[in-house]
């Protein structure tokens, strides 16, 4: 059977905003916990799902394979990843699902936390290898805390009150920050090793600037240059230079819309010594100089 489309539509509503709290709970009939409940049907979404197991326990089947979960587990699906639970227990799980860009979550902040880029960003991509093992598992007190902040994320969304939409936006920031940090204090073997990764990530955005050597990020992964170069591509779709490249372009992208500094003056701001050799990194990546750019978008804020 072909899998099912989880269309955001029908979870954020004609309101379009991209943010909403469902929760599923398993009785003897399997009864559907909410409209559009697909918790047991093979499915895939376009749009992320962070799933919080608050009690029980079930199998889950991602990408044809099968994992148990219980209570504790917590968890990112990304977008198209096909998934579904089976052999339901008694099982209780809050589904957070939001559309990461629309909702326009401060990405370059998050990735200052090792944790953050171990759990949301290298995680979903290494759990089939890891066997599930990297996973964050909380314990009963952290759990409690977590299905608290859900409680309140699920009652604004449902009641949709004025103001709802900053209240989801920044319990969501709130949970990020602190699985993320949870996310640091894992005892997996797999999990340090997502984290050693995390650890580079986290420094490339702290210090986008700095003129960073192979070495010195070889040094704070403790990984060999093959297997940083391996996990981080993989993870990334590239090299950690490219990555700090395309960091700082994406400052420089800033700036060229909201400074009127000269294009020598962003080149150095961001990290680069060259404004020649900024200008080509600019043009390779965006099609088009930094003057182009900056020309464009003052045409699209003209009155």
């Amino acid at each position: 059977m072909k899998a099912q489309i989880a269309d955001g539509i029908h979870y954020f509503g004609l309101s379009g905003f991209p943010l909403a709290v469902r929760r599923v709970r398993t009785d003897p009939e399997h009864t559907p916990s909410h409209p559009h409940d697909l918790t047991e049907v093979e499915h895939s979404h376009d749009f992320h799902e962070l799933v919080i197991v608050t009690h029980g326990r079930a199998m889950h089947w991602l990408e044809g394979k099968d994992f148990p979960v219980t209570a504790g587990d917590v968890f990112l699906l990304q977008g198209r990843q096909r998934h579904y639970f089976y052999d339901r227990n008694d099982l209780d799980l809050v589904n957070i699902m939001y559309d990461s860009e629309k909702i326009q979550l401060p990405e370059n902040e998050l990735r200052k936390m090792p944790g953050y880029c171990a759990m949301f960003m290298l995680e979903p991509t290494f759990r089939l290898q890891h066997r599930f093992a990297s996973r964050l598992h909380l314990k009963r007190v952290p759990l409690a805390h977590v299905e608290q902040l859900a409680e309140t994320m699920e009652k604004e969304s449902r009641q949709k009150e004025p103001g709802y939409e900053v209240v989801l936006r920044a319990c969501l920031l709130e949970l990020l920050v602190y699985l993320s940090r949870a996310y640091t204090s894992t005892d997996s073997t797999e999990a340090h090793a997502l984290l050693r990764v995390g650890n580079v990530i986290g420094a490339l955005e702290k210090e986008y600037r700095k003129e960073w050597k192979l070495d010195e990020l070889l040094e704070i992964a403790h990984m060999s240059r093959s297997n940083l170069m391996r996990v981080f591509r993989k993870a990334t779709g590239q090299t950690p230079i490219e990555y700090l490249v395309r960091l700082r372009i994406q400052k420089s992208m800033e700036m060229l819309r909201n400074t009127d500094l000269t294009i020598t003056e962003i080149a150095l701001e961001v990290g680069f010594n060259d404004s020649n050799y900024f200008t080509r990194q600019f043009r390779r990546i965006l099609g088009e100089s930094p003057r182009q750019f900056r020309t464009a978008q003052v045409a699209k804020q003209a009155p």
